[in-house]
């Protein structure tokens, strides 16, 4: 017989889906590497069980332990599955600018979730980075997972997701397109990808109100590029360890606006029901069609599920409110 000894060794080995009518102006093969068939319907699940795996290795985290986490909702998710496979309590802390979506699943799985606002610096003690600090040194047996600096997280993408999209698309992916948040994703894969072969193109999708596109392209970390943003997993006020520049070749930005609709497109258009990063990510494969010819092939990674924004960009009253539907 064949099945999972539990839900973790579900994660991975996501397919790769052709984008069609939303790729039509592009010469090149677009491929999505759909990251909802992770159990916890996200791309986050990779990374969040192997950062509890090294920890444990490390004796960071004990037998009955507490994970606490700054999140979004997704690496949430994928340590809430992790945890209660293996015995953990977790308690995350999320931004006021998430889905309630989210902070409902979070709890759904029997996470406690503290909630921060989104509009102070990320140094304020009221802000997620700071709260979750002081939580993981006033409680007892806890462990501060701190994604965004936690070399785990690159570690879990190149040892699974960038083998996979190599292997699915037999060695001609020529350009790999991701949103950038931690930057997890985009280091770990790209690192691989290019071991493999050095001429392939990382291309990082950022938002405006985040510090990433001019940084690569300056160095400089300019503080006043920084304002609350819309979208959801991606830009950042901070440059995570996580991030490796010399990877990248490039990020585009994509407004808010065009990150909702986009979202919405894919569902309508392809039938695909993904989160916000989904239509970032997709607008900026639009947006980077002149790099590509008719014999490269795409692959953009869509991160998580439309269930996580029902009440945000698939609500058309609030896309309305938001003037993002005329």
């Amino acid at each position: 017989m064949k099945y999972a000894k539990n839900i973790l060794e579900t994660i991975g080995n996501t397919p790769l889906v052709k984008i069609n009518k939303l790729a039509e102006e592009i010469p090149a093969l677009v491929l999505a590497k759909v990251e909802t068939f992770n159990p916890g319907n996200s791309v986050k699940d990779r990374m969040a069980l192997t950062m509890i795996e090294d920890a444990e290795a490390q004796g960071l985290l004990k037998p009955g332990g507490t994970i606490i986490e700054g999140t979004s909702g997704n690496t949430g998710m994928g340590l809430a599955l992790a945890a209660i496979v293996k015995g953990y309590k977790c308690i995350f802390v999320m931004a006021d600018k998430q889905s309630k979506e989210k902070a409902d699943i979070l709890k759904a799985v029997g996470a406690e979730v503290v909630v921060c606002p989104t509009a102070v610096e990320p140094d304020d003690p009221r802000s997620y980075y700071s709260v979750s600090k002081r939580l993981s040194e006033e409680i007892p047996n806890s462990w501060y997972v701190n994604q965004y600096d936690n070399p785990s997280n690159t570690k879990a993408h190149y040892q699974s997701t960038g083998p996979e999209i190599w292997k699915q698309t037999e060695g001609k992916i020529t350009h790999f397109v991701v949103g950038v948040g931690t930057g997890g994703t985009i280091s770990g894969v790209g690192k691989y990808l290019k071991e493999q072969n050095p001429n392939i193109k990382i291309w990082g999708i950022d938002t405006y109100g985040s510090v990433f596109k001019k940084y690569h392209e300056t160095g400089i970390f300019d503080e006043n590029e920084i304002y609350p943003y819309v979208t959801e997993g991606i830009g950042e006020d901070i440059l995570p360890k996580n991030v490796n520049f010399d990877i990248i070749n490039g990020f585009t930005k994509v407004t808010d606006k065009d990150a909702a609709v986009y979202t919405q497109l894919l569902a309508k258009k392809e039938g695909m029901f993904l989160g916000n990063s989904a239509g970032a990510a997709m607008k900026g494969v639009l947006q980077l069609q002149q790099h590509f010819t008719k014999d490269d092939v795409v692959v953009v990674l869509f991160h998580d599920h439309g269930s996580r924004y029902v009440g945000k960009m698939f609500n058309d009253d609030w896309m309305r409110e938001m003037g993002y539907l005329d």
